[in-house]
């Protein structure tokens, strides 16, 4: 099964957290008000956070005969998108109808790491 999808996501992600991460503190720091930069950088550590995730599941989907393993992924990716890219756009535009989504990522995040879970709770164990 080829998963090298994972691999690229999850560098995107992390390629681009850095980016944001960076931008965030030095093109940034003058225009946001705190409040914004402190949205700005939840955005950041959640896409960081959750690129290293995607990239140990590539690893794990190698090892694993499991559909739950990339399942996982998914959710994960759709939920940092949501929940991250949300964060970023309400930061910079302060648009409150983007509001929804963020919770709406977080629910995508929490199903990612759920299914996770229960792939776990579906390996037979070798001892």
């Amino acid at each position: 099964m080829n998963h090298r999808w994972m691999l690229l996501w999850s560098s995107a992600l992390g390629a681009s957290g850095v980016a944001a991460g960076a931008f965030g503190a030095h093109g940034l720091k003058n225009q946001l008000p705190a409040s914004g930069l402190e949205v700005w950088e939840i955005a950041v550590r959640y896409q960081l956070l959750h690129a290293v995730v995607v990239l140990i599941l590539f690893v794990l989907a190698q090892q694993w005969a499991s559909r739950l393993v990339p399942r996982a992924a998914q959710l994960l990716l759709a939920g940092t998108l949501c929940f991250s890219g949300s964060l970023y756009l309400l930061a910079l535009t302060g648009m409150k109808w983007l509001g929804p989504i963020t919770p709406l990522g977080g629910v995508f995040l929490i199903a990612g790491w759920l299914t996770l879970f229960y792939a776990a709770c579906k390996i037979k164990s070798t001892n």
